[in-house]
């Protein structure tokens, strides 16, 4: 399966997906106040086909006659989302993870609906039919396999956005023969490979942090519900949005070149999330989440092996040279000695080093037991 993303050109007639998509945020609350109050009544969750027939019922009345401006396909499509969203809470719940269940939404926020067989249609050139309107997208390339869904999304700066999954026929990328390397993930250096090289993040965020800071005082002193209130929002949510596209665009480029230079890439099973809890702004700006998220990509596209060593095996404490474990090493020590064979080691590299080791031995067979250690070391 292969997802295409393209921008619809702005027009008067896009104002009908953006009330499609109210449509569709408007169910999405009747449905999540419909579990609530089966749960208050019954105790029980509420089976997603009793849903749909009633759904069916729902749609003949006077009262939820707009429902219908979507489409069943779509309507469906969101009770399923949230059975979805519900049982990756109770999954969650079972795991002992804390996580809220699926809430109401505002509508201005809610972004998307999805058609699955009809109601939409691809015409030659870069036109789209959808909901039996002509749209124009902006086609940055040639859409290969059989559609299976499209999703139109909106952002807050009001663009729409379509989305083409595609059904194609995997090739099997070969892997090939060279390099292999190990990446240790940092908070000074969003990189340090195992054969030495240290890559630094442009920390994006940070860069733009006073013009992002700018544009939050003039939004603070703008009158809520106001038309210039609006702009400002407009204003801000742009800079967000240039930060966020600029990182995402570094990141592709990076992953490319790390998949095109190495055959084998080891990298650690991060905890995003705790380290999101200790570290807060500086692992959003990181981004270390998505940058993997991408490199797997990019490797699938050229046979690159990605391996993920154990989340909490000791890749800073462990000696390259002897297998020395350290007990303790604070995140304020950059380099350190091994007491038993004498190295000197810096601290990055070293994990680098221990990373490609145990990523290279996992790929042979040999086990690796994870122990106790920090998130990150």
């Amino acid at each position: 399966m292969k997802t295409y993303r393209f921008k619809l050109y702005r027009s008067k007639k896009n104002k009908k997906l953006h009330r499609l998509i109210d449509v569709a945020g408007r169910i999405y609350n009747h449905l999540i106040a419909l579990h609530k109050r089966y749960y208050r009544l019954y105790g029980k969750h509420l089976n997603v086909n009793k849903l749909m027939q009633h759904m069916t019922k729902l749609k003949k009345r006077r009262r939820f006659v707009f429902w219908n401006q979507l489409g069943s396909q779509a309507i469906q499509d969101i009770a399923q989302r949230i059975e979805r969203n519900y049982k990756l809470f109770f999954k969650n719940q079972k795991r002992g993870i804390k996580t809220a269940p699926p809430s109401f939404k505002k509508i201005k926020k809610y972004k998307s609906f999805t058609l699955k067989q009809t109601g939409y249609k691809l015409l030659e050139g870069n036109k789209i039919i959808i909901m039996g309107n002509v749209y124009k997208y902006s086609k940055s390339r040639n859409i290969e396999g059989k559609i299976k869904t499209l999703t139109v999304k909106r952002d807050f700066l009001g663009d729409i956005y379509i989305h083409l999954t595609c059904e194609t026929e995997e090739t099997a990328v070969e892997p090939r023969s060279g390099k292999s390397v190990g990446l240790d993930f940092g908070l000074k250096q969003f990189l340090t490979t195992s054969d030495g090289k240290i890559i630094e993040s442009p920390l994006f965020f940070k860069q733009s942090i006073k013009e992002i800071r700018k544009l939050h005082r003039i939004l603070s002193r703008k009158k809520k519900g106001s038309n210039n209130r609006k702009k400002a929002l407009i204003t801000l949510a742009k800079a967000y949005k240039k930060i966020t596209n600029r990182r995402r665009d570094y990141h592709f480029k990076l992953a490319k070149e790390l998949a095109e230079e190495y055959t084998i890439i080891c990298i650690e099973d991060l905890n995003i999330n705790a380290m999101q809890k200790m570290w807060g702004r500086k692992i959003s700006d990181l981004g270390h989440g998505q940058f993997v998220n991408i490199l797997k990509h990019q490797c699938t596209k050229v046979g690159t092996m990605v391996v993920e060593i154990p989340r909490f095996y000791p890749s800073s404490k462990t000696c390259s040279k002897c297998g020395y474990v350290l007990e303790e090493l604070s995140l304020d020590v950059r380099s350190w000695a091994c007491p038993i064979c004498g190295a000197v080691h810096d601290r990055d590299v070293n994990a680098a080093i221990n990373i490609l080791r145990v990523g290279a031995s996992t790929l042979g067979g040999e086990g690796v037991k994870p122990a106790s250690a920090g998130i990150l070391r």
